[in-house]
């Protein structure tokens, strides 16, 4: 019984979308809570061992390679701003830019001076706890199926969350049409030939005006294929019961946003963090409740959440969790001081936090081959 069970469980299939970005939600939390290199370094290489062991073949998983170079390009300009703007708080200059005056308006602003290494490591760790948390988003985009999401979302939510997905979706298409066509480009031999100035006009000819006339096509064919299921449609609800719903809609959002940044932000006063978030919540799903009422749709196959989903939405928000309790216990080891130059502490409690976030690798069900060939991890387990 305990082998045909742990067979059933690493069949190959793909995760409910939700599972997966509660994953990666919890773990960019998890990356907003530091500014400690080693422990954003350890988040890194956890989402990209995870995407690389359970991301299907599929376009929209082909764009993550893109959101770890727009990862690297953050670090640099975080970087690069402090050359520009300054960057003297410290003891330790190590270069003298000659410093542009600015008028009286612009008092507090200043134009490249002096640079201390403690303000490019400042810099740095900035650059780099936004980059992760970005590429912590983009794993949630390569490995969750935003049509599948586009399913599982409330009724209340059909139309923003079309909206939302076609957006998330359109990262993705672009890197799959630069892919087709630097393909298809080799193919025909277009990839050598000129030189200098003139080639490089050419190859940046060659290669955006077909993104971006596929990028319009597929546009074109989403917005015809949703006019013809229906979407855009305005429902049978009185002007009075749609400024009901939206009205509440707004003002939960806005208390959930106050609340969510308020629990985030350890400076902010404690009341407008849990009280608010919670008073937010109730408002937006009674709104949520009203606003489903009047829609009405069907679903074909509605995705479950099973045992599998539960343990990648669990070990990500476990992440979250221990890094929260950590940073109340001890702030000094997540968020390393700039005044001494010194390597970063790491203690054990959060890093093995971090290291919660690897699980879905080894505890999830790869994804589904769309040949039907079955992978090698599911072979050996059914072996």
């Amino acid at each position: 019984m305990r082998r045909a069970a742990l067979t059933t469980y690493f069949l190959p299939r793909d995760l409910h979308p939700a599972a997966w970005w509660a994953w990666t939600l919890g773990l960019a939390v998890a990356a907003s809570r530091t500014t400690n290199p080693w422990l954003l370094l350890t988040i890194l290489a956890v989402v990209c061992h995870v995407v690389v062991a359970r991301r299907p073949d599929a376009p929209w998983a082909a764009a993550f390679r893109i959101y770890l170079w727009l990862g690297a390009v953050i670090v640099a300009f975080r970087v690069g701003f402090r050359f520009v703007f300054g960057g003297a708080e410290g003891q330790t200059i190590l270069v003298r830019l000659p410093e542009i005056p600015l008028p009286a308006w612009a008092a507090g602003i200043r134009l490249f001076g002096a640079v201390s290494a403690e303000s490019l490591l400042g810099g740095l760790y900035d650059g780099l706890r936004l980059a992760t948390m970005v590429i912590c988003l983009g794993a949630a985009n390569a490995l969750a199926n935003p049509k599948r999401l586009l399913k599982a979302l409330p009724p209340a939510l059909y139309e923003v969350g079309t909206a939302v997905i076609v957006a998330l979706s359109v990262f993705p298409q672009l890197a799959e049409s630069v892919q087709r066509v630097a393909r298809a480009r080799r193919l025909r031999g277009g990839a050598s030939g000129g030189r200098g100035r003139r080639r490089r006009v050419r190859v940046l000819r060659a290669v955006i005006v077909p993104v971006l006339e596929d990028a319009l096509d597929r546009s074109l064919k989403l917005a015809a294929s949703m006019d013809a299921r229906g979407y855009g449609r305005s429902g049978a609800a009185s002007p009075g019961a749609r400024f009901v719903t939206g009205s509440l809609m707004i003002t939960g959002l806005i208390g959930v946003c106050v609340g969510v940044y308020a629990t985030l932000d350890g400076s902010t006063p404690r009341f407008l963090a849990t009280p608010v978030l919670v008073a937010g919540l109730l408002v937006a799903l009674a709104g949520f409740r009203l606003a489903g009422r009047r829609v009405r749709r069907s679903r074909y196959r509605p995705d479950r959440w099973r045992l599998p989903e539960l343990v990648v939405a669990a070990s990500g928000v476990g992440v979250a969790v221990v890094l929260f309790a950590t940073s109340s216990v001890d702030p000094t080891n997540l968020n390393p001081s700039l005044t001494h130059l010194s390597w970063p502490l790491l203690s054990w409690p959060p890093l093995l936090g971090v290291l919660l976030g690897v699980l879905p690798a080894f505890l999830s069900p790869p994804p589904e081959h769309p040949y039907g060939a079955v992978p090698a991890a599911a072979e050996k387990v059914a072996a």
